[in-house]
């Protein structure tokens, strides 16, 4: 296996002034410039809809099928284009069995879209809802393996806690849940793109992801991996797009009761945007000339420094290098954030966010030490006041 590289800035591939230390890839990532131009050139071919032939319905949404399904060792029939990843949990609630008696696991202080459906699906079934307390020495795995027993049904977990980049062994928690008979469903909308994800090894029941964050794509679009032991479970939606035979536009009003092939019949209706696609396809491609194990060693290498830098200068604590993913890190002040820290950063053009009790320092290969500088050289006097 070859040696992930550190790459350099990236910086001249978007759109980002020189005065704007934008290290904030966990609230949404900027769009690069041929994402922006991908998506303009679709929105003009709208323009101009008699230009539009069905095929063209199909040709882009099979593109970018195929290019997420690199990202993660899977096959073009294993994804579905989907709005977000809380509509991709809703499908793998819908399809996960359930019974009285049994547990859905998730973590404290998880992101929202990945607790509130397990939270109904629970109370619907007459089954417990069990939240991961967060642990003190911030190993989330030990944490989550101590809580799967025999009543567990599903795991819903993400790759990274969202605060503070939490770092969770997806391939031991796997085993625990084979060793049960336990589902598991990832949201990893906080790391897909910028941590390496192999389905192969992983074998998630289903995996969510929302395309706008590591995955550097534009808002509102987002992927569904299911497992092939679930690709013939009912859909959300009954949309046309995705029956037998869909591509026959004069055939439509011949119903059909067969869906598209492997998890085709998930696909969002309207999911043949013109304007997001494209853009979407330029975003997973750059990713992939980038190289997903390049992009985790160079932010993994970028952030420790920052860790390092953060402790010895500002005080600041992060969880150990070997509990976090290396993309995303989460500074600790000892307490409660100051709550304007970060509308104070921004009056300096340096963006972060705070999430729970973590100030989130998150780069991407657009940065440069010219934005880490500005970073520590604000926060110094921000922290006085």
């Amino acid at each position: 296996m070859t040696k992930p590289q550190i790459l350099p800035s990236q910086r001249h591939l978007f759109d980002i002034p020189a005065d704007v230390a934008y290290l904030n890839c966990a609230y949404m990532s900027p769009l690069s410039r041929a994402a922006v131009a991908a998506g303009e050139a679709g929105m003009r071919r709208k323009a101009r809809p008699w230009e539009v032939t069905p095929q063209d319905f199909f040709t882009d949404s099979e593109r970018v099928r195929a290019l997420f399904a690199q990202i993660i060792n899977a096959t073009a029939d294993d994804i579905a284009l989907v709005p977000a990843a809380s509509y991709g949990i809703a499908v793998a609630a819908q399809a996960l069995p359930l019974q009285a008696g049994q547990s859905v696991l998730t973590l404290a202080e998880q992101f929202p879209s990945n607790v509130y459906r397990w939270m109904e699906k629970a109370r619907a079934a007459n089954a417990r809802y069990v939240t991961v307390p967060r642990p003190a020495d911030d190993d989330w795995t030990a944490a989550v393996l101590s809580h799967i027993d025999r009543s567990t049904a599903i795991v819903a977990l993400p790759h990274c806690h969202w605060t503070d980049g939490g770092l969770l062994d997806l391939i031991a928690i796997r085993k625990a849940c084979n060793a049960v008979g336990a589902a598991l469903c990832i949201d990893a909308t906080q790391s897909l793109g910028a941590l390496p994800f192999d389905v192969a090894e992983i074998d998630p029941d289903f995996l969510a992801v929302g395309g706008y964050k590591w995955l550097m794509g534009p808002y509102s679009f987002g992927y569904l991996y299911v497992a092939r032991r679930w690709q013939q479970a009912v859909p959300l939606e009954q949309n046309w797009i995705a029956r037998k035979d869909s591509e026959n536009f004069a055939g439509l009003v011949d119903y059909k009761s067969e869906y598209q092939p492997g998890a085709r019949r998930f696909d969002v209706g309207e999911r043949s945007n013109f304007a997001l696609t494209p853009a979407a396809i330029a975003a997973l491609q750059m990713l992939l000339d980038w190289g997903i194990e390049n992009i985790q060693a160079t932010l993994a290498a970028r952030n420790a420094a920052i860790a390092e830098r953060a402790e010895a200068e500002l005080g600041l604590s992060s969880a150990p290098a070997h509990r976090r993913a290396g993309h995303f890190l989460g500074l600790r002040f000892g307490g409660e954030v100051p709550v304007d820290l970060p509308a104070r950063l921004a009056a300096k053009k340096v963006y972060v966010s705070v999430r729970g009790r973590s100030m989130r320092v998150t780069p991407h290969l657009y940065n440069s030490d010219e934005d880490v500088e500005r970073l520590f050289s604000v926060m110094k006097t921000a922290l006085k006041r």
